[in-house]
């Protein structure tokens, strides 16, 4: 039956003629007649229909607990449907008086080979491909049928739902409350564990395969693709956790570490590497260790926890220092050179960047010389070193045209800009930008796109063009927005705040913060210190200007608007 969408509920009126909520109403007040939707208990009641997937006979099921549990009570022990819905109306048949009872009938309904593959299937959650069910259900060629066949049956007999995503793979899942009681029937066959340990094995080698194209600017794919197998990544590494099997857990876990920085889940990658990592089995000083050490080091800049980062990052070198692995060695000097530099310890950042530059080029890596190479111009522009770090960074441009590596050359261009900029040449750093953005359209580089636009839209903010700005941080959050990428969402809205602030759109300027400030705080990317230092400057004269009371509340509404909402607001209203 249809469900309204969790994240928009309309009011309660109009909740209340949803088709699954006006069940669950009708049957309650059947047994408790003064029973009534409220503003109190309505999300209770569309998540109770949500949790038992719409379907009228749980519903009813639910519905007809009303006189011991309140919505609020119903939800909390709906951690098991099967349990909570255990008594139906009696003037139905049998086998439809209770869920497991119509579970129960369905399933005796199916041949031994069918009931296999259901249960087997019950390990995925939020669905899968053919050819995930294919590696998992018949890993040892045990399943003594053909999969498409056995996997048209359970279509036809609705215990499978079939959906055909963007991409044209088809995708089967099984509704939530079926899913618990084919897991119930796994567990009672005695295979839960082997399921469970081939379901995992084939979330890791997705991931490893995905994440090494993650790095690459066609990426986007793979994002979308590890967005609909989140939920399996997740139900795999509880499973690693919990059955102590760090090694496959840190595997899987490094993995991902690019997904959840890019998708901004940075807390909950750091959770999940960090119990690995604290398993006995993930003790041992190995290649696959240090290599988790780095990727929740990663997890940890992007938070804003130096500390824990360059404590992870020197663990992580110590081994890689015993094992003799220079290439690691290499990669986490350069690490800990952008941690000490975002610490402002600049001499520090200097000397790690130079000892990574040199095992690089004794590597005969000419690329990883040129991205070490860039990073220590960087360190020289905070320096104030502008011409010198121009000077490497005309160098690293040189390399990446050497090597054919375009995407290296647009990076080049656009820092070589940044440099320009902080030194007061709009016109050349206009140059650079726009070449850099012409080069990441050619290639195709959306994140490359947005950000060009973004510097282009603050050069023309500092030089009062706002009008010029607009399209450009248009364009740009629209670009993140479908990346998904919400660090940087939370980026250009500060900007265009900036922007508002400084034409004295006070109320505006403090919406767009606090709308930003809220992104941030929902996926754990705070500002970095100097960032956030800069950022209130630029408010401050909104905050004098409008009376506390009035700057408090736009900040606070601000801060309560959904993503979706915030984008709305800020593409609207030109700025001129």
């Amino acid at each position: 039956m249809a469900l309204p969408d969790l994240k928009r509920l309309p009011d309660v009126k109009a909740l209340s003629q949803y088709p699954a909520v006006a069940l669950f109403l009708q049957r309650a007040v059947a047994l408790k007649p003064d029973f009534a939707l409220t503003q109190d208990n309505v999300r209770d009641v569309v998540e109770i229909c949500a949790r038992l997937d719409g379907l009228p006979l749980a519903i009813e099921l639910a519905a007809a607990r009303i006189k011991l549990l309140p919505p609020a009570a119903m939800l909390a022990r709906l951690q098991s449907c099967l349990q909570l819905l255990t008594a139906g109306p009696r003037d139905l048949p049998e086998r439809q008086q209770t869920l497991r009872a119509a579970f129960d009938w369905s399933y005796e309904l199916l041949n031994a080979a069918e009931q296999k593959l259901l249960q087997r299937l019950s390990v995925f959650v939020s669905g899968c491909t053919l050819e995930a069910a294919e590696a998992v259900c018949n890993a040892k060629n045990d399943l003594e049928v053909d999969l498409l066949d056995g996997m048209a049956s359970l279509v036809d007999r609705s215990l499978l739902q079939q959906s055909e995503p963007a991409d044209g793979e088809a995708r089967f899942r099984m509704l939530e409350t079926i899913r618990e009681y084919a897991l119930e029937r796994l567990a009672a066959s005695g295979e839960e564990a082997a399921t469970r340990r081939a379901h995992s094995a084939y979330c890791l080698v997705l991931a490893e395969e995905g994440a090494a194209q993650l790095v690459s600017s066609e990426r986007r794919p793979w994002l979308m693709r590890f967005d609909l197998e989140q939920d399996n990544f997740r139900a795999a590494l509880e499973w690693l956790t919990q059955t102590g099997n760090a090694e496959w857990g840190l595997r899987l876990g490094t993995a991902l570490h690019l997904y959840w920085n890019l998708h901004a889940y940075p807390a909950e990658g750091r959770e999940r590497l960090g119990a690995l990592l604290n398993l006995p089995g993930g003790a041992a000083r190995t290649k696959v260790r240090a290599k988790a050490l780095f990727a929740i080091s990663i997890l940890a800049m992007e938070q804003g926890d130096l500390g824990f980062a360059q404590a992870a990052l020197e663990q992580s070198l110590e081994i890689y220092r015993e094992l003799g692995d220079k290439p690691g060695v290499a990669v986490t000097l350069n690490s800990l050179g952008v941690v000490r530099r975002d610490q402002g310890e600049y001499a520090a950042a200097r000397s790690l960047f130079i000892e990574t530059i040199r095992l690089w080029q004794e590597a005969g890596d000419q690329v990883s010389v040129a991205r070490a190479m860039s990073n220590l111009a960087d360190v020289l522009r905070a320096q104030g070193h502008y011409e010198v770090a121009r000077c490497f960074h005309e160098e690293c441009l040189s390399i990446f045209r050497s090597q054919g590596n375009r995407a290296g050359m647009a990076w080049s261009l656009s820092h070589q800009g940044d440099v320009a900029r902080e030194q007061g040449d709009a016109t050349a750093a206009c140059s650079l930008y726009e070449q850099a953005l012409t080069m990441f359209r050619e290639l195709g580089d959306r994140t490359g796109i947005a950000r060009s636009l973004t510097d282009l839209g603050n050069l023309a903010r500092d030089e009062g063009a706002y009008a010029a700005a607009q399209p450009m941080y248009a364009e740009a959050l629209e670009l993140f927005c479908e990346l998904g990428e919400t660090r940087d969402i939370a980026r250009v809205l500060e900007h265009i705040a900036c922007a508002a602030a400084d034409q004295g759109n006070w109320d505006r300027a403090l919406r767009l913060a606090g709308a930003a400030a809220n992104l941030r705080q929902r996926s754990g990317t705070p500002l970095p210190p100097p960032a956030k230092t800069k950022l209130e400057r630029s408010l401050e004269p909104a905050r004098q200007q409008l009376a506390a009371t009035a700057a408090a509340t736009a900040w606070m509404e601000g801060s309560r608007m959904t993503p979706e909402k915030a984008i709305e607001y800020a593409l609207a209203r030109e700025v001129g």
